[in-house]
């Protein structure tokens, strides 16, 4: 018997597009030596075990069995074997089905952030490496159940669905035409593609 979300992630027991979408405007918050870094989700993509280009498509394992939690985990992985990328968990538990968080804008702690990155301004956090790179996400964090330290995600009010953009996703083969990325227009942390 697959297991409910958790109470205060019943938001995001949804169908993974539409839990993409809500994601826009919420927060993560990390805790890392003794500061506190946060961010604005800006840019997302959906991806769930129906979908080719998804981690979960051929199922659920040692590697992914994150992405298979109920929603309010999180799920990380190395991509290209150098840059670390993180998904927010989305629906029942069972169902690998998560929102990689694409971009984001930072609210709380940039300075560390840019030590962080080397970096500062929109390249801080516009695109998904960069967002875990800047916050100190890594696979060490992957199944973490964001309603605890140190990374957690705070839910906002939905965002105006006038201003979300829906196109197709980034740097994949598989898939490719589905409209799975969302992003907030004029945004510019937004990723550059």
């Amino acid at each position: 018997m697959s297991e409910t979300p958790r109470p205060g992630f019943d938001w995001l027991d949804l169908p993974v597009e539409r839990a993409a979408r809500r994601l826009l405007g919420c927060e993560l918050r990390r805790e890392l030596d003794g500061r506190t870094l946060a961010v604005r989700i800006v840019e997302t993509e959906a991806y769930d075990q129906d979908d080719e280009a998804s981690h979960a498509f051929r199922g659920r394992t040692a590697r992914t069995d994150a992405m298979f939690r109920s929603a309010g985990h999180l799920y990380v992985y190395l991509s290209h074997g150098i840059h670390h990328c993180c998904n927010v968990v989305t629906g029942r538990d069972g169902y690998g089905s998560g929102a990689l968080i694409r971009a984001a804008e930072p609210i709380e702690g940039e300075d560390v952030m840019r030590v962080r990155r080397g970096r500062g301004g929109p390249a801080l956090t516009n695109g998904p490496g960069k967002v875990c790179q800047a916050l100190g996400i890594t696979r060490t964090l992957s199944g973490h159940d964001l309603s605890l330290p140190p990374v957690r995600l705070v839910e906002r009010d939905p965002v105006d669905e006038a201003r979300i953009v829906t196109t197709t996703r980034v740097g994949i083969s598989r898939a490719a035409a589905a409209p799975r990325r969302f992003y907030l227009a004029g945004n510019p942390y937004v990723s550059r593609l």
